[in-house]
């Protein structure tokens, strides 16, 4: 009996409709990236101080120092949050005192910022913390904004799936695509921080849902070889283009407002794809609409050059490509005993602590000394590499040792930034960059390795509990970042320290590379370094790899 890819293999793997459907369904992916990181710039917390309004009866001299100083990175900076009393101040003024000289300001009783604030306009024009005042004892918002985002992803990979399975594959896909690119739209028109951080969480949902259907399009249309490479190299390194492009907006446009107006435009220009990308056929058959299927795989024939066999879906066959009934599992099977127990509660960390090193990074880069925007883009092309890098030494090398090597090796760069000078910030930047580079390359080897560990039984279930565990990881990310308001090193500190360990964990996990996917619970392969029963014959039998790579969400 033939599967799927055996009754359409005529098509070939790389005609003139399988790159298509790469280039658009991967050209579709943009809009994340851009939509995924685009709190770098909209949050963005500038310079700022109390304001000393122009009512205020006060000398030039006490105008100049009506706010205290703070020690920040080793230098004397005015206070962000704090002024002197602005009544003392008047007084003193009013009676001719000069500040420094005749009064010492330390004695000098303080207020906050009762006037509001006056922003740096140098980097921002504006931004939603500008607009609605995030700052001082309010600061916690805008960490908050970012991580009700990734919220929004976690209950978006929740549904998506379900919906695709529901409603097809292609309609979810451009239905998801118009959340993502409507409700960033009616954030232009936010009257307040709670209004926008609630269109946020549903832009979350639509980015997840978009990113993760246009994946499944594309594994069921395409061939097996080509669905590996689009797995990685596709989608992948297309939200890298997308991110890239965020810091070539928000540099020319700096209104947060206008901002996302540019941000929309390419969600808009994804509309004609309609008329483009089909509907998965192997949907339509499990839907019985067999008719419809068949029409995709003969205009796929005709774009290829191809004669189309009289009988593409033979209907004695078309039973078996249904797919087969799978026993229930539930989450307690993933602790089914000690050592699988082990493996997930593993996975689990090693998923959320490398989500928060990825997120944590992406979205600090923009706070490291230099340009900005530079930073961000920066950040954004180093994954590239990075992907690239997961892709070759996946198809060659066991797969625990470049994982815990390619960690210590990110981990070790973050922590010797506490060693570089304050005055050397290209060396830190190029630190924080380098670290980057291995943390992304950990996180997109993770899919694969999970979804080797687990038997097929449960390995959907397996890499589902993960990637929540990655999305919990990404909502605790920013204030990661927070970290930095009171020690600029902390965070890469807290970083490298959890990277390194996730890279001495991945050592104790069994080895996938070389060895038969397992199909039971009792075929799983032990943890390393733990007391375990005799392993059955079945696995002690060298097999040849088979060279497939299962993805799976």
């Amino acid at each position: 009996m033939r599967d799927y890819d055996e009754v359409i293999a005529f098509l070939g793997e790389w005609g003139p409709y399988q790159r298509l459907i790469f280039f658009l369904l991967s050209a579709s992916i943009i809009p994340n990236g851009f939509n995924g990181m685009s709190a770098v710039f909209l949050a963005a917390t500038p310079e700022h101080h109390c304001r000393v309004p122009d009512s205020a009866n006060l000398s030039s001299a006490w105008r100049n120092h009506s706010l205290p100083l703070r020690l920040q990175h080793g230098q004397e900076v005015p206070h962000s949050c704090r002024r002197y009393k602005l009544a003392t101040l008047t007084n003193l003024s009013a009676l001719g005192l000069v500040p420094g000289r005749d009064v010492n300001l330390t004695e000098l009783e303080q207020e906050g910022c009762l006037d509001g604030w006056e922003f740096s306009q140098d980097v921002y024009l504006s931004t939603i913390v500008t607009e609605w005042n995030l700052v001082c004892d309010d600061d916690w918002k805008a960490p908050l904004t970012t991580s009700l985002f990734f919220v929004g992803v976690l209950l978006g990979s929740f549904v998506s799936g379900q919906l695709s399975d529901r409603f097809g594959r292609k309609r979810i896909l451009f239905a998801t695509m118009a959340v993502q690119t409507g409700f960033s739209f009616v954030q232009i028109f936010s009257s307040s921080w709670e209004m926008f951080t609630v269109l946020f969480v549903i832009v979350g949902m639509g980015q997840i849902s978009n990113y993760v259907v246009a994946f499944i399009l594309g594994t069921e249309i395409l061939g097996k070889s080509v669905r590996i490479i689009f797995s990685t190299l596709g989608v992948c390194t297309f939200f890298a283009v997308g991110y890239m492009l965020l810091p070539l907006f928000a540099y020319y446009i700096r209104d947060w407002r206008m901002l996302l107006v540019a941000l929309t435009v390419p969600g808009v220009l994804c509309v004609p794809l309609w008329w483009f990308i089909p509907e998965s056929p192997r949907w339509l058959i499990f839907q019985g609409r067999i008719e419809e299927a068949e029409d995709i795989i003969k205009k796929a024939a005709k774009m290829n050059n191809i004669t189309v066999p009289a009988v593409v879906f033979d209907p004695v066959e078309l039973q078996e490509l249904k797919p087969l009934k799978q026993p229930k599992v539930f989450i307690l099977d993933l602790f089914k005993n000690r050592n699988i127990a082990t493996i997930t509660i593993m996975s689990v960390l090693l998923w959320m602590f490398t989500s928060v090193g990825y997120f944590a990074l992406s979205l600090d880069a923009p706070n490291l000394h230099g340009d900005a925007y530079l930073n961000c883009f920066l950040s954004a092309v180093i994954e590239i590499p990075a992907y690239v890098t997961a892709w070759l030494l996946l198809r060659t090398l066991p797969r625990r040792y470049i994982i815990a090597g390619i960690l210590f090796f990110g981990g070790s760069v973050l922590l010797l930034i506490q060693l570089v000078p304050i005055d050397y910030y290209a060396v830190s930047t190029g630190l924080v960059m380098l670290g980057k580079f291995g943390v992304t390359s950990a996180f997109a080897m993770l899919y694969v390795y999970t979804a080797e560990l687990y038997p097929t039984m449960v390995r959907n279930m397996a890499v589902g509990v993960t990637s929540m565990a990655s999305r919990v990881g990404s909502i605790t990310a920013p204030y990661f970042v927070y970290l930095g308001a009171y020690n600029r090193i902390l965070p890469y500190i807290v970083m490298g320290s959890l990277t390194i360990l996730m890279g001495i964990i991945t050592l104790f996990f069994p080895e996938s590379f070389g060895r038969t996917l397992p199909e039971t619970l009792e075929q799983m392969q032990k943890v390393k370094g733990f007391r375990s029963e005799k392993k059955s014959s079945e696995l002690k039998e060298k097999e040849d790899y088979p060279k497939v790579l299962v993805t799976v969400f």
